[in-house]
């Protein structure tokens, strides 16, 4: 299926860099997925990569959904500085920009970090229909432990890049802590939820997973036995996420 591909930006405080794949037909009732991606490493900075791209185009061409695959401020050419609770924030922005391009069926994946706050975002949002995430964090505490460390890893890697931010180091710190996608299952509800987890993870140990799928009704918990924390880029745990958008974009209509 030919695809419409196009640079795009989110407006607002900061403005973000997006990039918005429709399949070329109709698309009034096509579900709609925003792509979240995770926290830069200093092997990997600046994400998201074109690979996120590549797979906004697979999902778009193979099974007729609009990709939204956005830029969280301070990465890519996006403005601003990293906050937890600013991500969260870009991730609803996101979202209301696919409904001004008129998508009603929208569905949040995301990978490692972006999985965590898709986790968070689909629970303020009830009319997000399902989540699907990969090697997802339940929880920031590490990062808020030691923030000062945390800050300085978020400069060196990008996000952070003016010297007198954040304004108050408690206040930043203190998001870390109070956003914790293992805090938002309940609010999650009964919502189609795909966790993919690598159990050879040495950065995010394969309990998350597991801790976030028991407070669900009914997951589709897939750990992968082999993968480490880069999951996105094994091809079988890529085969069970496309099957699961499949069956997501066929069965739920109403």
């Amino acid at each position: 299926m030919p695809v419409t591909i196009a640079e795009t930006t989110i407006k607002g405080e900061p403005q973000l860099e997006a990039f918005l794949v429709r399949p070329d037909r109709d698309t009034v009732d096509a579900p709609a997925m925003v792509l979240c991606h995770g926290f830069p490493s200093a092997q990997r900075p600046g994400v998201p990569s074109r690979s996120y791209e590549q797979f906004a185009e697979r999902v778009a061409e193979e099974q007729g959904w609009v990709v939204l695959a956005v830029s969280l401020r301070g990465c890519g050419q996006s403005a601003g500085q990293f906050s937890m609770l600013g991500w969260l924030e870009d991730v609803a922005r996101s979202i209301e920009r696919l409904r001004e391009e008129g998508s009603r069926r929208i569905w949040l994946v995301g990978s490692t970090t972006g999985g965590s706050l898709a986790i968070m975002a689909a629970s303020r949002d009830p009319e997000i229909r399902g989540v699907a995430v990969m090697a997802p964090r339940a929880d920031f505490d590490d990062w808020a432990t030691d923030p000062r460390r945390f800050l300085q890893h978020c400069r060196n890697v990008g996000v952070v890049d003016l010297d007198d931010y954040p304004a108050s180091l408690n206040q930043w710190a203190k998001e870390l802590r109070q956003h914790r996608a293992i805090d938002s299952m309940q609010q999650l509800g009964s919502r189609p939820f795909l966790i993919l987890h690598g159990m050879n993870d040495r950065q995010v140990p394969h309990d998350d997973a597991r801790q976030l799928a028991a407070l669900h009704p009914s997951p589709e918990l897939r750990l992968v036995a082999g993968a480490d924390h880069r999951i996105r880029h094994d091809p079988r745990a890529m085969a069970v996420l496309m099957g699961w958008l499949e069956r997501q974009g066929t069965e739920t209509r109403n």
